[in-house]
């Protein structure tokens, strides 16, 4: 028997500190939703001890803030998840769903199927939606087609290589994390994507020399694509595509300038309560 833990904080929306506290205590991620001038974030464990340890650390941090701790036995992880996971759409063209909701899908989108654990990638954190809205409006510009080839580095789920291979796309899945590896070849196999997509741990010291990519996706955090700009942007083919994510609005100037001058053009910032992505559409 085990627990599914799920811990639900309200937090004013202008609140910056939250987003690096729950890095710390959810680095795969948590749910956000606005509720006026309010943000409930939600997290979920499926160790109920690392919960509930996270739920005192919150508790000492904003001691006057509603929090709320959701304990349910349950010995089907999948089957607890049920309570938690509906159907998500993400920009016109994409809808994250999990497996038990594949007969409820929207016919007009295009589906993913998502099945949830604890790799990060569920759609339903702010960065993941807003890398999907990129590629779903990339696609409709014709900036990315079929055929074309895909970087997913910081792949977690799977789930933007996925909807890239919907799209059409081949490509590779790369995430330093094994255990998101593993998720994200479970979410290949369920999408039947496997001929698609390849999966593998590293970053991009895996790749061979002078291999490059038509659209490159990052959703990881502003630190790393900082750091990592002088080898990742040589592995953009030309008029290839760029959509950088994991990044606080106010980590948006300083992402953009790591790689300025190493794009012939600006990077698109769109921005979803306090989070942003940045997007290069692949002209000069």
């Amino acid at each position: 028997m085990s627990t599914l833990l799920r811990i639900a904080l309200t937090l004013p929306a202008l609140c910056e500190e939250a987003a690096a506290v729950l890095f710390d205590l959810a680095p795969h991620g948590w749910e956000e939703l606005e509720q006026g001038s309010d943000i409930r974030y939600t997290l979920h464990y499926d160790d109920a001890d690392i919960g509930h340890a996270a739920a005192e650390a919150l508790r000492k941090r904003w001691p006057d803030a509603p929090l709320v701790v959701d304990g349910r036995e349950t010995e089907d992880w999948a089957l607890a998840w049920k309570d938690f996971f509906v159907p998500l759409a993400c920009g016109e063209r994409f809808e994250v769903l999990p497996p038990w909701h594949l007969d409820d899908r929207d016919p007009r989108r295009t589906p993913i199927v998502i099945e949830p654990k604890m790799a990060f990638g569920t759609g339903h954190h702010p960065t993941t939606a807003l890398c999907l809205e990129a590629i779903g409006e990339l696609f409709k510009q014709g900036r990315i087609a079929p055929d074309m080839r895909f970087l997913d580095l910081g792949t977690g789920s799977g789930i933007l290589g996925i909807g890239l291979c919907r799209l059409g796309l081949t490509g590779l899945g790369l995430d330093i994390d094994p255990q998101a590896v593993a998720c994200a070849a479970e979410n290949v196999e369920l999408n039947g994507v496997g001929d698609a997509m390849t999966l593998a741990v590293g970053s991009l010291e895996c790749l061979a020399d002078g291999l490059d990519f038509h659209m490159i996706v990052a959703n990881i955090l502003s630190g790393p694509l900082i750091e990592m700009a002088p080898a990742l942007a040589p592995r953009l083919a030309p008029g290839g595509c760029l959509v950088l994510s994991g990044i606080l609005a106010e980590q948006g100037a300083a992402v953009a300038a790591a790689y300025a001058d190493r794009l012939p053009g600006p990077l698109r910032l769109v921005q979803s309560g306090e989070w942003v992505a940045l997007i290069w559409d692949g002209k000069a």
